[in-house]
């Protein structure tokens, strides 16, 4: 619930007196749990980064081919953004990282290494374009991926993610396989 707040209204714009009324709880009762707003926006974040390796141990359970499966995660993390309040929220509290008087994660890394080790294993496995760097090409999937959901956020709510993440994955995966 608190999750949908700060994805709708964002972190300036969300109260815990809000987020008590959305539970149906005492602001009393919310501020046991999280003693500041900043701190239930850091647990917020950080179920949001917790979801991912649940998703990538799924997708490599299917067998997949690395650049299937570099695919296939990016796949699934477009509609997660569309469709989870959680994944929302995540994203949009890292934009107003500069508003919040806490650590938060730091965005894009870890996407970018995962992205990297999958593209060095399907460069030895024969997939990927002859003379493509997999550091470069990491960090340029995660650019576009995240550009296009910020893009469809703030055009749609999110709701043509999918398709934006399609038209972009395919000129990118196109211009990436051998």
């Amino acid at each position: 619930m608190a999750a949908q707040l700060f994805a709708q209204q964002g972190f300036r714009a969300t109260s815990m007196q809000h987020i008590a009324d959305r539970l149906g709880m005492t602001k009393g009762a919310v501020y046991f749990h999280f003693p500041t707003k900043e701190t239930l926006a850091v647990a917020i974040v950080e179920e949001h980064y917790g979801r991912w390796p649940k998703v990538v141990k799924e997708v490599q359970a299917e067998g997949l081919s690395p650049m299937e499966s570099a695919e296939e995660i990016l796949n699934r993390a477009a509609v997660a953004f569309r469709d989870d309040p959680v994944m929302q929220a995540g994203a949009r509290l890292q934009l107003e990282r500069p508003h919040i008087d806490a650590e938060l994660p730091t965005p894009y890394v870890d996407w970018t290494q995962l992205l990297q080790s999958l593209l060095v294993t399907a460069k030895y496995s024969g997939e990927l374009r002859e003379g493509v760097d997999p550091e470069a090409a990491a960090r340029t999937l995660v650019s576009s991926f995240f550009g296009v959901q910020h893009i469809s956020d703030v055009l749609s709510h999110r709701k043509d993610i999918a398709e934006r993440w399609e038209e972009t994955r395919k000129l990118l995966f196109y211009s990436l396989r051998a």
